[in-house]
């Protein structure tokens, strides 16, 4: 601690690189799809959590955040839908990546959001919506393709994307000695979502027909071992946010 006695919320600690949750949001947009996965998705899960359903779910999210409290950028998650330790449904995050330093260090620190900086771009060309994810750039690791063809409404929408959308992270701090970490801890926080609306009252999201391709596998970040069967439907939408934290559920160590 300095002599002038702890200022600061985040490191450097005379002048935070981010400041403390919640974090919000403003005029977002995203593509998501809705998976299967095979049965290999549970060899990611840490102990405590099981796959909510059987043939395992889950989905892909690529978004830009033109303004948010830290700052804009670009954002590639994958997820798998788990039963937390209170047999709530949430979904854990193994695979997480942005394009800004503030939101890798914020996510990372406070919540275990196990993020790393990478290419993502988010385009609209001829009548389809296209998420790229690449690391390096030109190393291109996962696309999501998609036509919004039908306004999305209704149960499964809010199934799948409830307002506050519940998500679980592992937050690990390394020991100095190596070995065992310090810290092991199941971080429970959420995203609450605010859809726009047009000036009929309408959602701004759409379902439409999609195609997830890992354009070419990576030892560095293996995101292909996690293996969709089938793709059940796809969103795309305009919307605010706040991600909150909620509790450590468990400390492994």
């Amino acid at each position: 601690m300095r002599k002038d006695k702890l200022k600061g919320y985040s490191m450097p600690i005379h002048s935070p690189l981010y400041d403390e949750s919640p974090w919000e949001y403003d005029d977002c947009e995203a593509v998501a799809a809705f998976v299967a996965f095979d049965e290999t998705a549970e060899e990611l899960l840490p102990e405590g959590l099981e796959p909510y359903s059987k043939p395992i779910q889950g989905g892909y999210w690529i978004s830009h955040y033109p303004f948010s409290t830290l700052g804009e950028y670009y954002e590639a998650l994958l997820v798998i839908q788990v039963k937390d330790l209170k047999g709530n449904m949430g979904y854990y995050i193994p695979y997480i990546y942005v394009t800004n330093d503030a939101a890798l260090a914020a996510g990372r620190e406070v919540v275990g959001a196990p993020k790393k900086l990478a290419h993502i771009d988010l385009q609209k060309e001829y009548n389809t919506v296209m998420g790229i994810l690449e690391r390096p750039k030109g190393k291109r690791l996962l696309t999501i393709t998609m036509f919004p063809s039908a306004r999305a409404e209704g149960p499964l929408i809010e199934a799948i994307l409830p307002r506050e959308t519940p998500l679980l992270s592992l937050r690990v701090i390394p020991s100095l000695k190596g070995g065992k970490p310090e810290i092991a801890q199941l971080i429970s926080w959420a995203a609450v979502i605010d859809f726009h609306k047009d000036e009929q009252g309408r959602q701004k999201s759409w379902v439409g027909p999609a195609s997830v391709t890992y354009d070419s596998p990576s030892a560095v970040d293996p995101i292909h071992e996690l293996k969709v069967i089938e793709t059940i439907t796809a969103l795309y939408f305009k919307f605010d946010m706040a991600l909150i934290t909620r509790e450590v559920q468990k400390s492994y160590v």
